[in-house]
């Protein structure tokens, strides 16, 4: 038996402006994570893949082409250069990270799964073959992902990314205390990204000045992560946000979250992720954290976690 793990993650800065070449930050979240579990057969089993989450058990031979978990196994196989029959495996799925909710729970079960198989077949792939591998996943998902997703949930720590420029992680010399909250509202990040990309279509001039001021930020936004200068890092966020409502992705539950969130003492809060639901994410410290996360549960969350960001 065979098991890898991979964490969740959260955008701290540049979510759609990152699809159209604008430096992002984003960070792993490890207190959920996903499973992969591998383990071997009777010969002439052939591969199964169980979702346990979702109850869903299929055999690789018969999921189309298009199902994004046999998509993970077949792309894992030719990394591999497997050339005979496919393995006598089950492998099994878990994950504790939210779907549909902005935290990256699909290239976090692609991340766990791709592991764990090539890690039992006999071969430790790095992190970034691991990486390229999701993304070829994530298209399925997505459509056009950006790669921030599985770059850094592949890399486990935090990143700094150019869309096929610049890629780096960095460290943060003092940890985060952030709150994450659940709108509770599931969103499709594919049919998002598709109506941001048709409203860039139809106003390029605007959208690319909105995309232009999201990469600034998070331009701004690594030293001050890098530092601790977290009150500098908080009103990034804030400005984060607004421009994300100037782009049209925000929700009347999302602002409810992010000002319930801002008046309870967060020193910044905003939608993570594609946003239309989803989770929120509030900067706080120990002496607000729970009044801020008490705050966002009264003003509607479905749940409320508290993370340390190190």
């Amino acid at each position: 038996m065979t098991i890898a793990t991979a964490p969740a993650k959260i955008i701290l800065f540049g979510e759609h402006a990152v699809v159209y070449g604008r430096a992002a930050i984003a960070v792993p979240i490890t207190h959920v994570q996903a499973t992969a579990t591998v383990q071997d057969e009777p010969p002439g089993s052939g591969c199964t893949i169980v979702a346990a989450d979702l109850n869903s058990t299929a055999r690789l031979a018969d999921a189309a082409s298009d199902d994004p978990l046999a998509t993970a196994v077949r792309k894992t196989l030719a990394r591999l250069a497997w050339d005979g029959p496919e393995p006598d495996v089950t492998i099994t799925l878990r994950s504790t990270i939210p779907i549909a909710s902005g935290m990256g729970s699909g290239a976090a079960v692609s991340t766990a799964l791709v592991r764990a198989l090539s890690a039992h077949l006999g071969t430790l792939l790095n992190d970034d073959i691991v990486s390229a591998t999701v993304f070829e996943v994530e298209k399925l998902y997505h459509g056009t992902p950006s790669g921030i997703d599985n770059m850094v949930i592949a890399h486990a720590r935090p990143l700094f990314f150019v869309r096929n420029k610049f890629i780096e992680t960095f460290l943060l010399k003092v940890p985060l205390n952030m709150v994450i909250a659940d709108t509770g509202i599931r969103s499709s990040t594919k049919a998002v990204v598709g109506d941001v990309r048709a409203a860039w279509e139809a106003n390029p001039e605007r959208y690319d000045n909105l995309f232009k001021a999201m990469g600034q930020i998070s331009v701004m936004g690594r030293p001050a992560l890098e530092n601790g200068e977290h009150a500098a890092l908080g009103a990034l966020m804030d400005g984060n946000q607004w421009l994300l409502s100037q782009l049209g992705v925000s929700s009347s539950q999302v602002d409810r979250l992010v000002l319930a969130a801002q008046r309870a003492g967060a020193m910044g809060a905003k939608l993570s992720g594609a946003g239309r639901g989803g989770s929120v994410i509030a900067l706080v410290n120990k002496e607000t954290q729970n009044a801020v996360t008490e705050a966002m549960l009264q003003a509607g969350a479905k749940s409320v976690t508290l993370t340390v960001i190190s």
